[in-house]
């Protein structure tokens, strides 16, 4: 299962680098973290930009990570669609792989949501 597998190796890989950190790395993912928290611009919103934004620069960790907080945030597939347009608008025709990649991670969501 490609959610759980990616899921799993994420949060074993991010353990190992906050525990090998410096102080400046520790900061940056503290940083990341607190961009995406509730402001005036809801947290749904917020990873989608971080979804369109990964898809754009083809980051297929980055891509399944915003799709997992999209689905927890409460996107709809309709929301999800519009944003991924905005993703292949901006970034052309080479994000069209990614695209396909991520509507298939959705679609894994989805089941697991079931």
């Amino acid at each position: 299962m490609k959610v759980k597998e990616f899921r799993e190796e994420r949060s074993r890989l991010t353990q190992l680098c906050l525990d090998k950190a410096n102080l400046n790395i520790k900061r940056f993912f503290a940083l990341d973290h607190a961009a995406y928290d509730k402001g005036e611009i809801p947290p749904k919103y917020k990873e989608m930009m971080g979804l369109v934004a990964s898809l754009v620069l083809r980051c297929d960790d980055c891509i399944c990570y915003h799709l997992d907080q999209c689905q927890a945030s409460g996107v709809s597939e309709t929301e999800l669609n519009e944003a991924m347009n905005i993703a292949l608008v901006v970034g052309g025709s080479i994000v069209i792989p990614h695209l396909r990649r991520a509507m298939a991670y959705w679609e894994e969501l989805a089941g697991l949501s079931d």
